[in-house]
């Protein structure tokens, strides 16, 4: 009879790049969108409205479609950019834009009734954590010290670069 005396491995857990934590946020923030835009239509009357010419009180235009657009492709270009900006536009980047789209998302529930406010308060309220959680990865992101320059370092900053 064996005995296994040797512990079982553990999971690493390796840790994930600032970048790919951004890009994964914005993406679930963008799958959140279009599902929520998308569940949008299954309430009573959105249909009809969409039909007779109008989205949120607005009349349905080049110009309208061509601003929600724009809302949509903010968030979408953000992925890509999240994972190829340097570090330090990166972050400044993402600061402004998710701060720029809490409002945005809130706005959401403009004319919305009492009825669906559970709905709005839920969906709103997962999208402004991942943007939360975005503004806290971007604020927190993890600084290198700096390299003094000269002859002397000169190893010490190609031995960084690697």
């Amino acid at each position: 009879m064996t005995i296994q005396t040797k512990t079982p491995n553990l999971l690493g857990n390796p840790p994930i790049p600032v970048q790919a934590k951004l890009a994964a946020a914005w993406t679930s923030l963008m799958f959140l969108v279009i599902y929520i835009d998308y569940f949008h239509l299954y309430q009573p009357g959105e249909i009809d409205e969409i039909r007779g010419g109008v989205i949120f009180e607005f009349d349905i235009s080049g110009t309208l479609m061509s601003i929600f657009f724009a809302i949509i492709a903010i968030p979408a270009l953000m992925v890509m950019l999240s994972m190829t900006l340097p570090a330090r536009v990166n972050r400044a980047t993402n600061l402004v834009v998710a701060s720029l789209y809490i409002p945005v998302m809130v706005f959401n529930a403009a004319g919305a009734s009492w009825d669906w406010a559970f709905y709005y308060g839920l969906t709103i309220g997962v999208e402004v954590l991942l943007l939360a959680f975005i503004l806290r990865s971007a604020w927190t992101w993890p600084r290198t010290p700096a390299v003094p320059a000269g002859p002397a370092t000169t190893d010490l900053r190609q031995d960084l670069r690697q």
